[in-house]
């Protein structure tokens, strides 16, 4: 396998990530799951470690450790111990990011600090009942009263939903003259108005609180709302490459994981008088697995250089997340089905891997829509045929 492009400093990192994996996630792992959300504590000591929001400077009590490659390490490592279903880098990379970008500098004194400690715990919601990938569908509204907004309206499967004291609600924020306008507005834990629904269940992700959540006449003072409230589409749309770069590093170390259980598992399990890994068709089945895993993880890879450039376009993100969460499934699928039966067993933990992949494909805009962007840079003006790319 090719060497990968990781500095000492960036080795020593994940060494100690992965020692504070193993000692504070990995044994809580199975009562999480049973009680449906990870306890608040482990944010706490993830703060007081320095593993959440590695990027923001100094003067917030931050690391400033703005090279992906970290998240991307967080990525890797929380994954493949099973630990997934404490989705950190939601808190840290999808939505703390927010802060920093369209955030006033009083808005990042308030909320940065305890966000990297671990106190406060964010989350984002735009998803609603009848709006997913379509944000123009969006019902939830805003409405300016001069010193203040009121935010009305509906989300659903929020992650976080449950646990979170500080979300991001996209709103509509001129229904009257413009409704296709939509801004960004903070709610805290606490507002009168703003209620948390039922905690859902699911197929996958056991210990990743998933909820509804209502607002109703939510009084959002100026000072909670995010940037320019008419800019909230144009905000979202900017920060959808880095989202979908982190589902392809989640999917590929996720489908890593697959392979290593079934290598072990294959060697170890017997039929027919041999070895399940003795056969031509196991051989032949891992062989092709090991060889796409590999050449993913360099087209990975080099999408996390790109978007440490600022290179990484949105349809190149498009791509890579597409393929990613597809082959992912259909990876994982191979891996169980060569578990036989066991790999039916939630004790396997094949099975999770299973179901927990599903939902890949579907958030941070579903794969239909990643293929939708795709085409239309295809029949765009600006299309550059292959033999013409430098």
């Amino acid at each position: 396998m090719l060497k990968r492009d990781f500095t000492e400093d960036q080795q020593t990192f994940r060494a100690a990530y992965r020692k504070f994996l193993e000692k504070e996630v990995v044994p809580h792992l199975e009562q999480w799951r049973e009680q449906g959300m990870v306890d608040r504590e482990i944010y706490r000591k993830a703060g007081e470690h320095g593993f959440l929001m590695l990027w923001p400077d100094e003067e917030y009590g931050g690391l400033g450790l703005r090279d992906f490659r970290y998240e991307q390490i967080i990525i890797e490592e929380t994954k493949y111990c099973m630990a997934g279903d404490w989705y950190n880098t939601l808190h840290s990379r999808l939505v703390g990011p927010y802060f920093e970008r369209y955030g006033s500098e009083e808005q990042k004194q308030r909320f940065l600090p305890k966000c990297i400690s671990g106190e406060t715990i964010l989350a984002i919601a735009m998803t609603e009942p009848d709006a997913g990938s379509d944000l123009a569908g969006m019902r939830t509204t805003a409405r300016d009263m001069g010193d203040h907004y009121v935010l009305n309206g509906a989300k659903t499967y929020i992650s976080n939903g449950i646990i979170s004291d500080v979300v991001v609600v996209a709103a509509k924020s001129d229904i009257e003259n413009n409704p296709r306008q939509i801004g960004l507005f903070i709610v805290e834990r606490g507002m009168a108005g703003f209620e948390r629904g039922r905690k859902l269940k699911k197929m996958g992700l056991m210990s990743q609180d998933t909820a509804e959540l209502f607002f109703n006449n939510v009084k959002i003072p100026k000072a909670n709302v995010l940037g320019d409230p008419a800019k909230g589409f144009h905000y979202l749309m900017e920060s959808l490459a880095e989202e979908r770069l982190i589902c392809a590093c989640d999917a590929l170390v996720a489908a890593q994981k697959a392979f290593d259980l079934t290598v072990d598992f294959v060697s170890q399990r017997k039929a027919f008088g041999k070895r399940v890994a003795d056969f031509q068709n196991t051989q032949f089945k891992l062989a092709e697995l090991r060889t796409r895993l590999d050449m993913l993880q360099v087209y990975v890879d080099r999408c996390v250089a790109e978007h440490n450039e600022g290179q990484l376009s949105a349809v190149d993100a498009a791509k890579l997340k597409y393929y990613a969460t597809d082959f992912q499934g259909r990876a994982i699928d191979e891996c169980l089905q060569l578990h036989g039966g066991a790999g039916f067993m939630d004790e396997y933990a094949v099975s999770r891997l299973y179901t927990d992949a599903r939902i890949s494909r579907i958030f941070a805009g579903t794969n239909e829509i990643m293929k939708l962007l795709i085409s239309r840079e295809i029949f765009s003006d600006d299309f550059i045929p292959y033999i013409d790319r430098q």
